[in-house]
């Protein structure tokens, strides 16, 4: 196997067509963390970009260093050097509280342990990404819930709070959560890792329809499965992009 470092990884240009500007943009980024153990350095000098409407896989075993990405890209952790450019905004020179309204319009992110509140039910779940970035008027926020739960095939659910459903039925409502202010980048982490072969499947099916839909999607995974699915595979080894797969 190859395993020569890629710096960035672009679709090829054909004469005569216009070259679309990439949604993402990764530009040698760096992440050390201070364990009782000593520093580790989780990311080295990672660097790629992604375009409208691809689906990438970021594929690597654990420790490869594929949720600190995830955390860097969606500004919930901070960079030691590098830059990130997500839809032209430069996340790693935000403050802490500029990324957290950026994020809610920007982005959807959709976590392992769905991350849902216990107390709301399905719809509620849902509007509540609504109201932290007042990105509809209130009136409209129900039905957008709706049609996502409906999209997600669980409306009949609703009104449920999320232990009286499935794993892999909360996780559809995450999903339906991460979309609420259709953001144009959706990122998973390790969105299959607690579900069953069939769940699994089912949740694929929504990640691939979204694909077909235009939607840019970027998730992380040791799924070989999802991988399979995804226009284009990042391969994470030690922190380093080790190869890319088209």
């Amino acid at each position: 196997m190859n395993h020569t470092i890629r710096e960035t990884f672009a679709p090829p240009v054909l004469v005569g067509t216009h070259q679309p500007s990439p949604i993402l943009r990764v530009c040698g980024v760096s992440k050390s963390y201070q364990t009782l153990a000593g520093a580790v350095q989780a990311l080295s000098g990672v660097s790629f970009e992604v375009f409208p409407g691809e689906f990438i896989a970021i594929l690597g075993k654990s420790g490869a260093g594929k949720s600190t990405l995830i955390n860097l890209i969606s500004g919930i952790d901070n960079a030691d050097s590098g830059e990130i450019i997500v839809n032209g905004a430069a996340v790693h020179a935000m403050s802490e509280d500029q990324r957290a309204r950026w994020r809610g319009r920007n982005l959807g992110v959709v976590f392992q342990f769905f991350q849902l509140l216990p107390s709301l039910n399905l719809i509620e779940n849902i509007t509540i990404a609504m109201d932290l970035t007042d990105s509809l008027p209130p009136a409209q926020r129900r039905q957008r819930a709706l049609q996502l739960l409906e999209q997600m095939e669980i409306a009949e659910h609703a009104l449920k709070p999320p232990a009286k459903i499935s794993g892999g039925q909360q996780q559809r409502v995450a999903i339906a959560r991460a979309l609420a202010n259709d953001p144009p980048i959706l990122l998973a982490d390790e969105p299959t890792g607690n579900l069953d072969s069939k769940t699994r499947d089912g949740i694929l099916e929504i990640f691939s329809a979204l694909a077909r839909e235009g939607k840019t999607l970027l998730i992380v995974t040791h799924d070989q499965e999802i991988a399979s699915r995804a226009s284009r595979v990042i391969h994470l080894r030690d922190g380093r992009i080790v190869e890319a797969e088209r």
